[in-house]
Parts: C-alpha cells; structure tokens; sequence
C-alpha cells in the first residue's frame, strides 16, 4: 500500500499517485513518453538502463519489470549501462574522464538524449520509492 490513496486520475499506479496533482501528471507523462520513444537512442538501450537504474533506485515497482541484462548487449548498450551506473555511484558528479569514453561511442545528441532519459527516469524512481509504490 503506498503511503497516500491512489487518486481517481491515472492508468497506472504511478499515475494515479501523481494524478492528485492532474497538470503535474500530465506533464510528467509527456516528457516520459517523449523520452521513451525511440529518438537517437534505442528503445531497448532506454529500457536495459532504465533497469539498471531501478536495481538500485529503490523503487519496487520499478524493479518488477525485470532486472537488468548484462550479457549479450551491443557497445553502446554496455557503455550506457556502464555510464548508469558510474552516475548512481558518483551521485550525479561523472568525471570527465568517463565522459570523454561515451563520447567515443555516443553523438553529443545522444549524450544529451541520454543524460535526460537518466536523469528522468531515477526522479520517477525516486518518487515511486518515496511513496512506496508496489508492483
């Protein structure tokens, strides 16, 4: 059970928790969906860091949806992955140096694309765990 009753508004539980505040679901739906579609970056790239992030992100209902896939990726997927991780463990300060190894991989649209998409989905993961969300 989540710390506050699930409003009316919404399609899922994370929505019908932000559903309390309509505009502000909205919106956070928006850029999720738009940082969700495949952009520059894959959609299963998103989704294998989106799982990394939720391994240690401490939201439930986040890591329901399955734990991470470390083998069997391509470059890039392991290199976001890699960079995921090095941002959940220096807490949001990455060293140039690691990102002077993504640049060898990744456009600056999709380091951008890729900062936001992380940066996105652990405030959602913050808010899920925050609230205690349950699968």
């Amino acid at each position: 059970m989540p710390r506050i009753e699930l409003s009316r508004v919404g399609f899922t539980p994370f929505q019908r928790l932000l559903g309390h505040n309509v505009d502000i679901m909205n919106k956070w739906c928006d850029l999720g969906d738009e940082l969700e579609r495949t952009l520059s970056l894959s959609a299963q790239l998103k989704e294998e860091v989106r799982r990394v992030l939720a391994e240690k992100n401490g939201c439930a209902y986040c890591k329901a949806k399955g734990a991470p896939n470390r083998k069997q990726q391509d470059e890039k997927t392991m290199l976001a992955i890699a960079f995921a991780d090095v941002f959940l463990k220096e807490k949001g300060s990455v060293p140039d140096t690691v990102f002077a190894v993504l640049k060898e991989a990744f456009s600056d649209k999709e380091i951008s694309e890729l900062c936001a998409f992380i940066c996105f989905t652990t405030a959602s993961q913050y808010y899920g765990a925050m609230l205690d969300l349950q699968p």
